[in-house]
């Protein structure tokens, strides 16, 4: 029997109950293993309010600070591979071997990566190439919140393939992560506090 986890909102850096959740069931054994926040409109308006709030000032980060909180989370998920495994396997129905050795290691990538992109130039100047004293050049600046949504096949690396670069640049999210496998989505936003 595997004790049942209950996985609350995540708003604003902190868990927030809700009002009701969903069964979410081991695939392979068709066992109840946790309780997923079933959220509502008011909650997602409280998420994307949250973000629109943290927007101004995570965006003016530097590249250096943002890519040291990426690092950070790939350090605290690299210090709990073994846990995010098990969570994935349990909760997914794939191999252990296969959550330990690609799924979960892929996932801390997708933040070191991120960190590492961040850190090279982000602006290119060209000098335009048939008019003398013009040039050519690409800024990229934070646009502001986005909604990222994960499918229920690879949970956690496809949930960080988004999140990664969206903060890295200086953005903020909102995440829907699928509820039949919400699992290792509730212990990121664990390494998001801890980090």
């Amino acid at each position: 029997m595997v004790s049942l986890q209950r996985i609350d909102n995540f708003i604003n850096g902190k868990f927030v109950p809700a009002e009701s959740y969903l069964d979410s069931l081991n695939p392979s054994t068709e066992e109840v293993i946790a309780q997923i926040a079933d959220g509502s409109a008011e909650d997602a308006d409280r998420a994307v309010q949250a973000a629109r709030q943290a927007f101004p000032s995570w965006s003016r980060e530097t590249a250096g600070r943002r890519a040291h909180y990426l690092n950070r989370i790939a350090d605290l998920i690299q210090a709990r591979l073994e846990d995010f495994a098990r969570a994935e396997s349990l909760d997914q129905g794939k191999p252990l071997w296969l959550a330990r050795t690609a799924e979960i290691p892929r996932a801390i990538e997708n933040f070191r990566f991120f960190a590492t992109a961040l850190m090279q130039s982000r602006e290119s100047f060209t000098p335009h190439g048939t008019v003398p004293n013009v040039i050519s050049y690409t800024t990229r600046t934070p646009i502001g919140v986005a909604l990222l949504i994960s499918p229920w096949n690879l949970p956690l690396y496809l949930l960080t393939w988004k999140i990664a670069p969206c903060i890295a640049f200086g953005c903020t999210c909102v995440c829907k992560p699928s509820e039949f496998t919400s699992i290792t989505a509730g212990m990121l936003a664990q390494v998001f506090i801890d980090a």
